[in-house]
């Protein structure tokens, strides 16, 4: 069985047949997903369609790009959702500083003030975004590293120096379909076998970021779906020393393990 650990099932794409992509997803022995709340409104609707699935879970939190909405008086409600029996982790939070859909400032802001909240009253792992801004973004991490009950820093495409700054501060690192792609993931393929197997977990992030040598083609055109998970997990245990089946085995564990979820 397969856990994925980022999936944006809020999306629109997934508007029209979301009942069949968590189908598709379970034939292909993806037991459990976990949907991403990007934003408010995401995070509500995450924590919706989580209530009346017993095999998906939610994260609560306001992502880079929406960093503009972050203002105090969205703390309380932040906690109060955040602390949703099927919510299992605090974010997407962070820094994107490829893209800068909000200003530093805000994104900066809005990072340390939920790192605050999972450390003083939600008491769950962080679900982290990090891109091009790792200089800013390990020093505030750092500093709150010690308070918090568990960190992944998802869809990890960085460089040698930061994988092992985040492996130094005990955090799991998210593997996406990005491993797949020939062109852009050499980088990361070789990284790899240097993350600690009891470290590891995957994702899809879908609809984004499909795997590029995919040998069936999707349901709809150039659309990543928690099915896939299964085949970003076997180009994942391609580039390590130990048996298939021991990469998958531990995969799953380690998922259960950092969001606290049931076996089945």
């Amino acid at each position: 069985m397969f856990v994925d650990i980022g999936v944006n099932l809020t999306d629109e794409q997934f508007a029209q047949d979301r009942d069949a992509v968590l189908a598709r997803a379970r034939e292909a022995r993806v037991s459990q997903q976990i949907i991403i709340g990007s934003s408010m409104a995401s995070s509500h609707q995450a924590v919706a369609l989580c209530a009346a699935e017993d095999d998906i879970f939610a994260t609560v939190g306001i992502h880079p790009h929406d960093s503009n909405e972050y203002h105090p008086g969205l703390n309380q409600e932040l906690i109060q959702l955040a602390k949703h029996p099927k919510v299992v982790a605090c974010g997407e939070m962070g820094l994107d500083f490829f893209r800068d859909f909000s200003p530093r400032t805000k994104q900066e802001a809005a990072f340390e003030a939920q790192l605050e909240l999972a450390v003083d009253n939600i008491k769950k792992p962080v679900y982290l975004h990090e891109r091009d801004a790792f200089a800013r973004f390990s020093p505030m991490l750092k500093a709150a590293r010690d308070g918090l009950k568990g960190a992944v820093v998802h869809c990890f495409t960085g460089s040698k120096q930061a994988l092992f700054a985040y492996l130094d501060l005990d955090c799991y690192i998210g593997i996406s379909g990005w491993v797949c792609d020939e062109r852009r993931g050499k980088p990361l393929q070789e990284l790899i076998p240097h993350i600690p197997l009891e470290r590891l977990l995957v994702e899809t992030d879908a609809p984004y970021l499909i795997p590029r040598n995919l040998p069936v083609k999707p349901t709809v055109k150039h659309r990543n779906e928690p099915c896939f998970v299964p085949w970003v997990a076997k180009q994942v245990a391609l580039l390590r020393p130990e048996p298939e089946e021991q990469v998958f085995k531990q995969l799953l564990h380690n998922s259960r393990k950092l969001f606290s979820l049931p076996t089945c």
